[in-house]
């Protein structure tokens, strides 16, 4: 973009496609600038290089910029009613003349070589670079006599926007934001709205378009917090039915927010954001991290249950297991060393889900498993305790003959 700002000629940028093709024009943040109160659009400019000015200034953006383009030199075919009317020509041909002739105007379909063609009409282009050339357009008059155009048209030159956005039905400039390294969409998001009220007055308005406006949506919904949080429930009720314990999945899930510490990490040594790239890998590291600690604890209970000591069990596990979870967790970290380096179209989002898997997973497999068998040995023993300490069933004690409480032959006692 540095080396694009030097063309004198053209206003030229560069900008990311889309994460999801399809929805939206680029990357980033999509703002629309709306003027409610429907004024010309030389309010609306105004307005709009105002927004910038103050939206520039924002570290979070690299580059903001607009399509809104409301100085375009351009030609005014002014018609001269009047002149049409007594040459006793219709206003439409005049009208359909001019389109046709300068702008283009459809007219028919035709078939050939199996496929179906569009017919347009259109002067040649050397007829049409000088306004002066409308005069070599003619339209007939009642009589049927041919007429220039130059007769019934004057050309004037005026300045204008090149074409009208709406949105919600209101003119709007659309305003494309390119985020600074380290910032979210979100947090763009944000310092756009602050700038919106503290810069626009309340004739105007916003609204966000393509992805920026699908994030808006699902903002409101249910929160990634909460839907991270849920997933860990699920894998604790199902690790709850599988070992028919309420403690035991607890050494299962300890392994999973040191795997999350290892994800977030390698984030902010990368410098990327918390984006939905990051949140899906961050629902993989959970899951990957509580399979590794079912390899162990597994082992260790069966060891446990088959009368092996508490201790003697939980080091067992590790010492059998530590092989088939090295070599499971490598390979798959391997397999996702393409998604750390990825190149061209997109590659930011594979990174970003490269670098919370690989992260994540070398944490689990280096630290988190050091941690398991310890808390295998705790949840055991913070279970078996109860059971422990609980008091016998009192057995009655065994009578024998006429003593201990029973009555002799003469109804005495002895």
């Amino acid at each position: 973009n540095q080396k694009l700002a030097g063309v004198a000629e053209a206003q030229a940028f560069a900008f990311s496609p889309p994460a999801i093709p399809g929805i939206g024009t680029s990357g980033g943040v999509t703002f629309m600038l709306e003027d409610r109160a429907g004024k010309d659009p030389t309010f609306l400019a105004g307005q709009t290089d105002k927004f910038l000015a103050a939206a520039r200034k924002r570290p979070e953006f690299a580059r903001l910029f607009t399509t809104l383009l409301p100085s375009v030199p351009q030609f005014f075919a002014e018609v001269d009613r009047e002149k049409v009317l007594k040459q006793g020509i219709s206003l439409t041909s005049v009208y359909q003349a001019l389109q046709a002739f300068l702008g283009g105007a459809f007219v028919n379909y035709f078939n050939q070589y199996g496929r179906v063609w569009q017919v347009y009409v259109q002067a040649e282009g050397e007829f049409r670079t000088q306004a002066d050339n409308v005069g070599r357009f003619y339209v007939r008059n009642g009589t049927g006599q041919p007429v220039p155009l130059s007769t019934l048209v004057r050309m004037r030159e005026v300045n204008g926007p090149e074409f009208t956005t709406r949105f919600n039905e209101y003119r709007a400039a659309q305003i494309n934001g390119l985020l600074a390294p380290g910032f979210s969409t979100r947090q763009g998001m944000r310092a756009l709205e602050e700038v919106f009220a503290q810069t626009m007055p309340r004739d105007m308005g916003f609204d966000y378009s393509g992805m920026s406006f699908q994030e808006q949506v699902a903002s409101q919904g249910v929160p990634a917090t909460a839907v991270l949080g849920f997933s860990v429930l699920v894998v604790f009720l199902i690790m709850a039915a599988l070992y028919e314990s309420w403690t035991l999945p607890f050494a299962v899930l300890l392994a999973t927010p040191i795997a999350m510490f290892g994800a977030l990490a390698a984030l902010w040594l990368r410098r990327f954001e918390l984006d939905v790239f990051s949140q899906i890998g961050l629902l993989m590291v959970i899951g990957l991290a509580a399979k590794n600690a079912i390899l162990i604890v597994e082992f260790a209970k069966v060891a446990y249950e088959g009368g092996m000591p508490l201790v003697d069990a939980a080091l067992e596990g590790v010492r059998v297991r530590r092989r088939a979870l090295f070599m499971t967790s490598f390979a798959f970290i391997l397999g996702c060393v393409p998604l750390w380096t990825a190149a061209g179209a997109g590659a930011v989002g594979r990174r970003v889900l490269g670098t919370v898997v690989i992260g994540g997973m070398l944490t689990d497999t280096l630290i988190a498993s050091l941690f398991i068998s310890v808390s295998f040995y705790v949840s055991e023993r913070f279970r078996r305790e109860p059971e422990k300490g609980r008091l016998p069933d009192a057995v009655p004690a065994p009578i024998s003959g006429g003593t201990n409480g029973t009555a002799s032959a003469d109804g005495k006692q002895p």
